[in-house]
């Protein structure tokens, strides 16, 4: 079992089943699973399994309830999204800061409920107040207006960025070029530029002070040298025919 399985999206009263379909394309896409659906206005509808786009075993094994009391049942951390500054207080937390205390829950075997509310207003204050804290996804303040599937799509990279390991994105390491190498492309160089006139080693003594430093400053692979070194054969090799 996969840690993200212990994440639990739960999207309150939503109005429009196109937003239920991204949902879950959201959360496919970042590997979570966990969909409860709290009073949806819409559901099933078709609008909400187009916009699934593959993604509409996350919908088949949705859960519909009543109340956002049933959809916390069972969930050690609640956390609730909400874009607005509420007269209460509350600890708010970044997307990231709240993905660092999910999955430390969810390590412990805990359920972690993550909750979204309607399009047009968000949770209600006694909704916010059934959670430990809540989410705010830092946005332009004079524009902060995000759409449901959008926050969720977010708060879902979050998580599936925290999880990330170096297995799934494999680091293919070249062999880097010794100092012998590029010695010998420099000499290569100098030879080369010498032949086709561009280089007068007794009017020109920066060239290849400065030809040096430019490959310096990165990191010439075996490869990357072997390379240089046979177009350069190839450039000497067309000025002697060209000689002859």
């Amino acid at each position: 079992m996969s840690i993200l399985d212990k994440i639990r999206v739960v999207l309150v009263n939503t109005s429009h089943p196109g937003n239920i379909g991204s949902t879950a394309r959201a959360m496919k896409t970042m590997g979570l699973s966990q969909l409860v659906l709290v009073d949806p206005l819409q559901f099933p509808h078709a609008l909400a399994t187009g916009l699934a786009s593959n993604a509409d075993d996350i919908l088949t094994r949705a859960q519909v309830v009543d109340s956002l009391d049933q959809a916390l049942v069972g969930c050690g951390l609640v956390l609730g999204t909400s874009a607005r500054v509420r007269s209460l207080s509350w600890e708010v937390l970044t997307p990231e800061q709240a993905v660092k205390q999910a999955l430390a829950r969810a390590a412990g075997q805990e359920d972690v409920a993550i909750v979204f509310g309607r399009e047009d207003s968000g949770l209600t204050n006694s909704e916010l107040q059934k959670c430990h804290a809540h989410i705010c996804i830092p946005a332009n303040p004079i524009y902060n207006v995000l759409n449901l599937a959008q926050a969720v799509q977010i708060i879902c990279y979050e998580f599936h960025k925290a999880t990330l390991t170096e297995e799934i994105f494999p680091v293919f390491e070249e062999e880097l070029a010794t100092h012998q190498d590029v010695e010998q492309l420099y000499i290569h160089i100098r030879k080369a530029l010498e032949r086709l006139g561009f280089h007068d080693p007794e009017h020109s003594k920066q060239l290849m002070p400065r030809v040096k430093r430019m490959f310096a400053r990165i990191r010439l692979e075996k490869r990357e040298v072997t390379i240089l070194r046979g177009a350069l054969k190839a450039i000497l090799l067309n000025e002697r025919r060209k000689k002859s």
